[in-house]
């Protein structure tokens, strides 16, 4: 099976595109679209994802790996970044005939700050939006897989704060939640449920970048409200070993794409 890699702008900003990669199979291909971490900071980008997605591709998927615009960028954080997502989903419509693109499976897989972005995407498929952020999600969305994600930007920001480090949650959103409360209430995945999607929470007990009561207390809530919620605490794994294929916690991952797929039929 040969892959093909695409180099494919979606704006006309540097950051706005992505990369996808097909797997050499005739037919429609399920669409894995894949959001990189690294705390929405533009030092970090979306070749964090290389080694997953070509994992992924080998396994029959086409990956849509989305880059954006990040903190530092002109028009990165509050309400950019959150545009570019959308605007980079929405984009596979136009991908969807050339590349045999099957847009009724479409998971969305996030790690980090990309997990936050992954759930808050989410948020925007059955809710009519009467915020800022003025883009509809046109490509409809299957399920939404979570490494390490996170999912309650008011308790990272306090996370930061008692660390007495920078917090870039605060700068990403662009303040503090006492600053500017409503955007947290409209950026924050625990602030939009119910999400009425399906939801795969995938942690690591050891993580000390994005803490795992993040996802137990997200996963609580979210089952309170009657979201299909699956929550996965892997023991002793920390916060990118869930990212790297050759790892014990790479499997987590894989079955529960799998599993999505077949809830599909």
């Amino acid at each position: 099976m040969t892959e093909e890699v695409f180099h494919i702008p979606y704006g006309d900003h540097p950051s706005q595109f992505g990369v996808l990669r097909m797997p050499g199979v005739s037919g429609l291909s399920p669409v894995v679209i894949t959001i990189h971490g690294g705390f929405w900071q533009s030092k970090y980008g979306l070749e964090e994802n290389d080694p997953l997605d070509e994992d992924l591709t080998r396994r029959g998927y086409a990956t849509w790996n989305i880059e954006y615009r990040r903190v530092g960028e002109d028009g990165g954080g509050w309400t950019g970044t959150f545009i570019d997502v959308i605007d980079a989903v929405n984009h596979l419509t136009q991908l969807e005939e050339r590349f045999q693109l099957d847009l009724s499976r479409v998971v969305i897989l996030g790690h980090s700050a990309g997990g936050h972005l992954a759930l808050w995407l989410a948020s925007r498929i059955n809710n009519v939006q009467t915020d800022e952020i003025d883009s509809t999600l046109l490509v409809p969305i299957q399920s939404v897989i979570s490494l390490a994600g996170v999912s309650d930007l008011r308790k990272m920001w306090d996370i930061h704060e008692e660390h007495g480090g920078v917090s870039h949650v605060a700068s990403f959103i662009g303040g503090s939640p006492h600053e500017v409360s409503d955007r947290y209430r409209l950026a924050s995945p625990i602030e939009l449920l119910p999400l009425n999607v399906e939801q795969i929470l995938i942690h690591g007990k050891l993580d000390r970048h994005v803490p795992v009561d993040l996802s137990v207390e997200y996963h609580r809530r979210a089952i309170e409200q009657g979201d299909k919620v699956r929550l996965v605490v892997l023991p002793e794994v920390e916060h990118f070993m869930i990212i790297n294929p050759s790892s014990s916690a790479w499997k987590a991952v894989t079955d529960s794409l799998e599993t999505s797929k077949g809830s599909s039929r």
